[in-house]
C-alpha cells in the first residue's frame, strides 16, 4: 500500500500514519460546528434528492429541511431552548430525523431513549437527565409509557406525532381501518392536557430565531450508556464532538459518493452507532436513508431487493444471519459497496463467509457512546486486518496503558487498557464528576477494553476488562474462547462468560446456538477445542440454546446470561 504523501517517514509520530490510504490525512484540521449545519448544507446541495424512504413514502432533503425549521420554530414558541432536554422515544422514522435536527436548532439537548425501555427504566433516565418533553408517535405501545410518566409527574409534556401520516395515502387509510386499535386515544387520556401535537407545531406562524451555540461546550446529545456494570450514565456529546465525528468518518471513507449512496437504516437511531454512521453520515453525504422502524429479516430482504442499498452499517449478528440464510441473498446484496460492522467483535472467519455472498467491502470499526462513538476502523480503501479494529480515525490517538497503572504507556505489541484521545471524545458524564474523573487519565479516555497495537498501528482487542475471567489466578479472555468455538462449522453464535467455581474462583462457560440443520454434542465440541485452547481456557460447561440474548441493536448480550 502506498504511504500517504503528505507525511514523510521520518516525521511519522505514530505507526498508523504510514498506513493511511492515499487521500486520507490523519493530521488534518477539524473545526467543531453547530451540528444542525450538517443538514442545512445538505438541503442546499441535495435539495431535490430523496432523504428518507419510509414504508413506501419518500421525502426530499428540501421537504425534510422545511419540516425541521417549522418544528424548531414551534418548539421555540413553546419556550424550548438552551438548557432544555428533549427526549426522542421513537423508532427509525422521518419523525426521528426531523425532531433530532429541530431540537438542536433550538439550542436544546437531544436525549435518546430506547423504545423498548420499561416505565421504570424510563423514569430513571428522565429524572437523571432532566428531560422535560418527550417526542413519540401516537402508537399505543409507545404512548402508554409516556402517559405513565406524566401520571407519575416524572415527565412534564409529551409531543405526539402521527404514525399514519408517515405512510403513503393508501397505506395510511388501510392502517386506520384495520389497525386502528394500535393507535392511542390521546383525547381520552387523563393526561391529554399535557400532550402537544406535531401537526400544531408545523402550523406555527412563528419564525425560527437563530441561537448562539458554542460547539465546544454546548451539549447536543445526552447518550446514556447501557448500564451493564452499574447505573446508566449520560455521556455529554457536544455539537463539536458529533459534527467533527461526522467529518472524521467522511474523510476516512474516501470511496463514498456524495449524493449517490443508498443507506440501509436497520440499526435503531437511539443507539449512538446508528445515530452517527447511519443518520449523521448519511445526511452529510446526501444519501437516501432506507428507514426500518423494526428489523425483520424478510422485510429487510424485500426492501433490499426493491431499493438496492449501497451502504449498510450493522452488527456482526446481522452479517452472520445473512450468511446463514437457507437461500443466499445474492440479488439483495449485489449493489452493496461498503458494510461497516460495529457494536461487537467481528469474528475473522465471518469476513470470508460474507465475501461469498456479497461484493461489498466489510470492515470492522470500534468505539463507545462516550466517543461519539467511532475511534478506529479498518480503512475501506487500505489494508484490512481480520481480527483488528483498524487504525485510528483522523486526529485520534490510541494509547495502550498498563492495567496496574494507567498513567504508564505500554510498549508496542504489549497488552493493556485501550485509551483514546480525540475531538470526538466527550467532556464527561452528566452530573457525575467522580465517574468522569475515573474514566480519564489526563486527556485520554479509558475504554475498559484490553488490547494491543501492532507494528503497523492496527489495534487488536483481547477482551473487555469487565468480561475478563480470572481462573486459578490466570487470565482467560472470553473473546479468545469464542473465536475458537466459532471455527466449528456447526456453530452460528456463541457467548462465553465466567461463572463461579469453588476451587478455581471462576471458570468459562459457553452458550452456543447451532446453525439450522446441524447437530453437535458437548463432548465433540470439547474434543474440537482441545487443540485450539489451553486447558485453563476450555469451557467448564457448554449449554446449547435455540436463541442467545441480544440487545435492541442486535449484538449478543452477556448481561442476561450472567443474571441467569
Amino acid at each position: 500500500m502506498d504511504k500517504k504523501s503528505s507525511i514523510n517517514d521520518e516525521l511519522c509520530e505514530f505507526p498508523w500514519q504510514k498506513c493511511y490510504p492515499d487521500g486520507v490525512d490523519w493530521a488534518g484540521d477539524f473545526v467543531g460546528k453547530q451540528h444542525f449545519h450538517l443538514l442545512d448544507q445538505s438541503v442546499k446541495d441535495y435539495s431535490s434528492l430523496i432523504c428518507t424512504s419510509f414504508v413506501g413514502k419518500d421525502l426530499t432533503y428540501q421537504e425534510i429541511g422545511l419540516r425541521v425549521d417549522k418544528l424548531a420554530a414551534g418548539l421555540q414558541k413553546m419556550g424550548i431552548g438552551k438548557g432544555h432536554k428533549v427526549g426522542l422515544f421513537l423508532p427509525n422514522s422521518p419523525t426521528y430525523v426531523c425532531f433530532y435536527f429541530a431540537i438542536l436548532k433550538t439550542g436544546a439537548t437531544v436525549v435518546n431513549y430506547n423504545p423498548l425501555y420499561t416505565v421504570e427504566e424510563l423514569t430513571f433516565q428522565v429524572k437523571d437527565s432532566g428531560t422535560s418533553h418527550m417526542v413519540t408517535l401516537d402508537l399505543e405501545i409507545l404512548f402508554e409509557k409516556c402517559e405513565a410518566l406524566m401520571v407519575n409527574n416524572v415527565l412534564n409534556n409529551t409531543i405526539v406525532a402521527s404514525f399514519p401520516s408517515l405512510l403513503p395515502p393508501v397505506k395510511s387509510l388501510l392502517f386506520k381501518l384495520f389497525k386502528g386499535k394500535d393507535l392511542a386515544k390521546i383525547s381520552a387520556s387523563s393526561q391529554a392536557d399535557k400532550c402537544i401535537f406535531e401537526e400544531d407545531l408545523l402550523k406555527t406562524e412563528a419564525k425560527l430565531k437563530p441561537v448562539e451555540i458554542n460547539p465546544e461546550t454546548d451539549i447536543a446529545v445526552l447518550q446514556y450508556t447501557g448500564g451493564t456494570t452499574g447505573r446508566p450514565k449520560g455521556a455529554m456529546l457536544t455539537h463539536g464532538n458529533i459534527s467533527i465525528q461526522t467529518e472524521q468518518i467522511m474523510r476516512a471513507c474516501v470511496s463514498l459518493r456524495r449524493g449517490e449512496e443508498v443507506t440501509m437504516g436497520i440499526l435503531p437511531f437511539f443507539h449512538v452507532f446508528a445515530m452517527t454512521v447511519v443518520l449523521n453520515l448519511g445526511v452529510g453525504i446526501g444519501a437516501r436513508l432506507l428507514l426500518m422502524p423494526k428489523f425483520e429479516m424478510q422485510d429487510a430482504l424485500k426492501l433490499m431487493r426493491k431499493e438496492r442499498p449501497t451502504l449498510m452499517p450493522g452488527v456482526p449478528t446481522l452479517f452472520n444471519a445473512l450468511c446463514n440464510l437457507e437461500k443466499a441473498p445474492l440479488n439483495e446484496l449485489e449493489n452493496l459497496r461498503l458494510c461497516i460492522s460495529g457494536g461487537a467483535p467481528l469474528p475473522p472467519d465471518l469476513i470470508d463467509e460474507f465475501a461469498k455472498i456479497c461484493p461489498a467491502t466489510l470492515v470492522e470499526g470500534y468505539g463507545l457512546s462516550e466517543t461519539s462513538p467511532v475511534l478506529t476502523c479498518n480503512p475501506p480503501t487500505g489494508i484490512i486486518k481480520p481480527g483488528s479494529i483498524g487504525i485510528p480515525l483522523p486526529n485520534t490517538i490510541i494509547s495502550i496503558r498498563s492495567l496496574d497503572d494507567p498513567s504508564i504507556e505500554m510498549p508496542q505489541g504489549e497488552k493493556g487498557e485501550i485509551c483514546a484521545s480525540g475531538p470526538q471524545v466527550m467532556p464527561g458524564y452528566w452530573n457525575a464528576k467522580e465517574e468522569t474523573d475515573n474514566v480519564f487519565v489526563g486527556e485520554f479516555f479509558r475504554t475498559g477494553d484490553i488490547g494491543y497495537i501492532d507494528e503497523d498501528g492496527y489495534t487488536f482487542i483481547v477482551d473487555r476488562l469487565k468480561d475478563l475471567i480470572i481462573s486459578s489466578g490466570y487470565k482467560v479472555y472470553p473473546r479468545h474462547v469464542e473465536d475458537a468455538i466459532y471455527k466449528h462449522e456447526a456453530v452460528e453464535e456463541v457467548t462465553v462468560i465466567g461463572v463461579p467455581n469453588e476451587y478455581r474462583g471462576e471458570v468459562p462457560k459457553a452458550f452456543v446456538k447451532l446453525k439450522e440443520g446441524h447437530s453437535l454434542t458437548k463432548e465433540s465440541l470439547m474434543e474440537f477445542l482441545k487443540e485450539k485452547l489451553a486447558k485453563i481456557e476450555l469451557p467448564e460447561d457448554i449449554e446449547f440454546r435455540d436463541e442467545l440474548p441480544k440487545t435492541m441493536v442486535g449484538k449478543l448480550s452477556k448481561k442476561e446470561l450472567r443474571d441467569d
